[in-house]
């Protein structure tokens, strides 16, 4: 009869079925604990998964007996995290399924291309939605102009509803993209790669939340994603046109501006803010972690971060600084006595375009010559 046979669907709970159906599973687990909703044996239950815990009220005397909402942090927490990882997993399928992928058809890229593309379009969208929420927090906070907000009055146990809500939403969207390297079929030497920036981003939320860092986090946070967001944009961008280039120079000026801001308010916050506090006491009851031993510890992980950029651009600008050493001494980037300021000036943005061509792969060496050469197209 000339039909095509049917492709064999997967066997039940193999690892194929898994991966192709993950998002259904997973659908199906959230929906079973909003059906706890419905019954008040399990409400008390469901509910725990589902709204932020830990609500703590108190009377503002100043502001007319007034009372004022805040929330603290506690085990029960790890519910709603878990919760809310199912609800990132499955709308990184539904963006993957409906945005990306009808994306990918047109543009017909490579599979490591296709690869980095997915990985730059979730992220950018998680960026941006991150950039804004945080930011429309920050405009009600006081700390954001008067920085030694930062470390006065510590422990900061107290958050207001959207700050915690933001924190758990940030520790659930990375938690999800460890099964999502499964899930995603991520190629073996992107994994560790990707597991790096990812635990580092687990490390840094999860420690400023608890901790009670709350307020430095989110100070952090949203500069840091925006220079993700216009280096992953950038590198879309660059996908479907490779002259489309002009974007990485922007993110190499900002990703200064944000390192040196990291830098700046961790190095006055646990170096002379904290340092300086009374309360140098031990006390995970009050919610107190302010002792040397920990002071230090976060501080040379943010600085790591705010140098490494979560290792996504340490290997490239290490190679390019290999293979331009000898392109640097001719045009006497190497200066043998100090140089002026405007020499300062040139030799900063002779880096920063290094560094945006390091992030979207046009590597030179040898004083201009590229090290890829570009197939001839068949006329």
């Amino acid at each position: 009869m000339g039909l095509r046979k049917k492709s064999k669907s997967p066997a039940v709970f193999s690892h194929e079925f898994v991966i192709q159906n993950h998002a259904d599973i997973v659908s199906c687990v959230a929906m079973v604990i909003l059906l706890g909703l419905m019954f008040e044996i399990t409400a008390k239950f469901a509910i725990m998964f589902i709204t932020v815990q830990y609500n703590v009220t108190y009377t503002d005397v100043d502001e007319g007996n007034d009372s004022i909402s805040y929330y603290v942090y506690g085990f029960k927490d790890l519910a709603t995290i878990f919760f809310y990882m199912l609800i990132a997993i499955i709308l990184h399928a539904v963006i993957q399924e409906y945005i990306l992928d009808k994306i990918n058809r047109r543009l017909h890229l490579s599979k490591t291309k296709h690869s980095k593309f997915n990985e730059s379009g979730q992220l950018a969208f998680f960026y941006l939605f991150s950039f804004l929420w945080g930011s429309s927090i920050l405009t009600g906070e006081k700390f954001t102009t008067d920085p030694t907000l930062l470390w006065e009055k510590y422990p900061h146990l107290h958050m207001f509803f959207q700050v915690k809500f933001f924190y758990i939403c940030q520790i659930a969207y990375w938690l999800h993209a460890l099964p999502e390297l499964y899930f995603q079929k991520v190629r073996k030497e992107d994994i560790a790669r990707q597991l790096y920036y990812i635990c580092l981003y687990i490390f840094q939320i999860t420690g400023a939340y608890i901790l009670t860092l709350h307020r430095l986090g989110l100070i952090l946070l949203v500069p840091h994603y925006l220079v993700e967001l216009l280096f992953h944009a950038s590198r879309l961008f660059y996908f479907s046109d490779e002259n489309k280039q002009k974007g990485f120079t922007l993110w190499a000026l900002l990703f200064v501006m944000a390192r040196l801001l990291t830098l700046t308010l961790s190095v006055l916050t646990f170096g002379f803010g904290l340092a300086r506090a009374e309360n140098q006491d031990f006390s995970v009851a009050n919610g107190n972690f302010n002792t040397l031993t920990i002071r230090m510890v976060r501080n040379q992980s943010t600085q790591r971060k705010s140098v490494q950029t979560c290792g996504k651009c340490t290997k490239s600008l290490q190679t390019v600084l290999d293979l331009n050493t000898g392109c640097w001494r001719d045009n006497s980037f190497v200066l043998t006595r100090p140089p002026k300021f405007g020499s300062a000036i040139k030799n900063l943005l002779m880096l920063v375009q290094i560094l945006a061509n390091a992030s979207n792969g046009t590597l030179k060496t040898e004083c201009g010559t590229s090290p890829r050469a570009r197939k001839a197209k068949a006329s």
